[in-house]
């Protein structure tokens, strides 16, 4: 899997009725691409993935696999809480050219960790392509432990895992049990300098669609041996990636596209806009950087 360090979760844009719009998915992908993303990843959490129909889902896919396909991966989320949906949907997101395939852990039903090897197992049966498992317990109510990520590390094209438990306990268990070239990202922006000091080799971002280049520099530095750099720019950044998550992502996100000039629409129902406490909150962390364009966003 050959992702690199920075793999941006895309947030969809929907246009005034609430529609996909597949044009402004598109001119985004292409953005994220010309700053510091390494590759795109699609319908996942960010992306609203809960309430898209999977055509909508394959649609996003090409769509952006058309803007950026030929200059950075992109990888289709396909996971959801029924094994049968997440396995159909993995073998059209295979046929459409998906590079590589994210699939979280069953959400609601909360499977024991024998359920979740099964899961998993149907899913990369169902595709040649890698696939980076997604540990999110506080989104999906179950956490994948460490031995289930050491078990499902075995099968030949379950490569990598987002981690967002939160637990760096978690995160090195997995690194010091699981073989040497399967990869860790952090799945939370605020974690992922702490991660690389353990062994993680990147970070699937929410931040990077506003400070992608910053990210990219942050992880380049701590590799190259300039902890202090590292340190610096995790510092910097370290009040807006808490602000991206001031109440459910993607509203804050989103939120601050619209204020940086970048306007993704709104919300699908349940997901609503910000609080004006939280525009403001965002507002503030994102001024200091230079993010917020004069005029933008006045509408949020």
């Amino acid at each position: 899997m050959r992702l690199g360090s920075v793999v941006t979760a895309m947030v969809t844009p929907f246009d005034s009725d609430l529609k996909v719009d597949y044009k402004k998915a598109k001119d985004l992908a292409s953005r994220l691409v010309d700053n510091g993303s390494d590759a795109i990843l699609v319908t996942g959490t960010t992306g609203e993935s809960p309430t898209l129909s999977d055509d909508e889902k394959i649609g996003l896919l090409e769509a952006v696999l058309e803007a950026v396909g030929d200059r950075a991966p992109v990888m289709a989320g396909t996971g959801s809480n029924c094994t049968e949906a997440s396995v159909a949907l993995t073998k059209r997101a295979t046929s459409a050219g998906a590079h590589a395939i994210l699939a979280v852990t069953p959400y609601y039903n909360k499977p024991p960790q024998s359920g979740l090897v099964r899961h998993f197992r149907a899913i990369a049966d169902a595709t040649d392509l890698d696939i980076m498992l997604y540990n999110v317990p506080g989104r999906t109510g179950v956490n994948m432990s460490p031995q289930t990520v050491k078990e499902l590390a075995g099968v030949e094209n379950i490569v990598a895992v987002k981690e967002s438990s939160g637990s760096l306990d978690q995160v090195s268990e997995i690194i010091r049990i699981c073989p040497p070239d399967f990869l860790v990202y952090s799945g939370d922006d605020s974690l992922t300098l702490p991660m690389l000091s353990v062994g993680a080799v990147g970070v699937v971002s929410v931040a990077s669609h506003l400070v992608g280049n910053d990210i990219k520099e942050m992880i380049s530095a701590y590799k190259s041996g300039n902890v202090g750099k590292a340190k610096e720019i995790h510092l910097r950044l370290f009040e807006l990636f808490r602000a991206l998550f001031v109440t459910t992502n993607p509203i804050p996100v989103k939120a601050a596209l619209r204020m940086h000039g970048v306007d993704v629409g709104g919300f699908r129902p349940p997901l609503v806009e910000p609080e004006v406490g939280h525009l403001e909150t965002i507002r503030k962390a994102m001024e200091p950087l230079g993010l917020v364009v004069l005029g933008a966003g006045k509408s949020v």
